[in-house]
């Protein structure tokens, strides 16, 4: 330390740096622990894991989404979910990024095609069911990495849908 400074002043500094140290170093270390916990959570619970293989690279240039993106640590609580689901005997699938998982009636199987993504709820007319986008592509992602997905399709039927929500309601 430079001999000029307070000696009082100097002392309320080395006492503060801890403190600045702590703060900075802890935040990544929530985020880790918070996956950490939600990983092994997940992985006691179910004995088949199923992820959807997701473009995270073609995500992050959205510029909107980017930064909450990256700070998500989407790849690793992957890799997390797998290193445990070996550990203790799970069955982990990762399903491919390019099955039209949000487009197809997750109780009939007609594939409607693709949907702008302010659209969050859809109106099937032939089976007269009512799918929330993220909720029916939740079931179609299990149906796939379960094996049960082609069971359900109904690729003759000439159907149609029709959003529930207009884009001014979403």
């Amino acid at each position: 330390m430079d001999e000029n400074v307070d000696p009082v002043y100097a002392q309320q500094l080395r006492r503060r740096e801890p403190d600045i140290s702590i703060r900075v170093v802890g935040e990544p270390d929530t985020r880790k622990d918070f996956l950490h916990k939600l990983s092994s959570h997940i992985v006691s619970e179910n004995q088949t894991i199923v992820l959807e293989d997701l473009n995270v690279s073609g995500m992050v240039k959205n510029r909107k989404l980017s930064r909450a993106i990256s700070q998500q640590g989407w790849r690793e609580f992957r890799v997390l979910v797998e290193a445990k689901s070996e550990k203790y005997g799970r069955k982990f699938v990762v399903i491919s990024r390019w099955e039209p998982t949000s487009q197809t009636c997750s109780d009939c199987g007609y594939k409607w095609g693709k949907i702008d993504l302010s659209v969050r709820s859809v109106l099937y007319l032939n089976c007269g069911t009512e799918h929330d986008r993220d909720e029916n592509a939740s079931v179609n992602i299990n149906k796939v990495g379960i094996g049960h997905y082609h069971d359900s399709k109904c690729t003759s039927r000439q159907s149609k849908t029709t959003s529930v929500a207009s884009v001014n309601e979403a």
